[in-house]
């Protein structure tokens, strides 16, 4: 079994308004490995303004799991 996993996800801001319409998504990643035994080590962010069709920023979040 691994001693770490490394896991992105992309944040896609809402086209209205404030947050995330898909934070559940990362939450359910971080359970998901919780219950694999691993633990949240290390997260990383980038952020990037979209020009396309319904616009809205994207946040690149990169985690490290470490085994329990």
């Amino acid at each position: 079994m691994k001693q770490y996993v490394v896991l992105q996800v992309t944040l896609k801001e809402k086209f209205w308004g404030t947050g995330s319409k898909n934070l559940s998504e990362l939450e359910d990643i971080i359970n998901a490995q919780a219950e694999k035994g691993y633990r949240l080590h290390t997260i990383s962010t980038a952020s990037a303004q979209s020009t396309g069709f319904g616009g809205g920023d994207r946040i690149q979040a990169t985690m490290v799991f470490e085994k329990l």
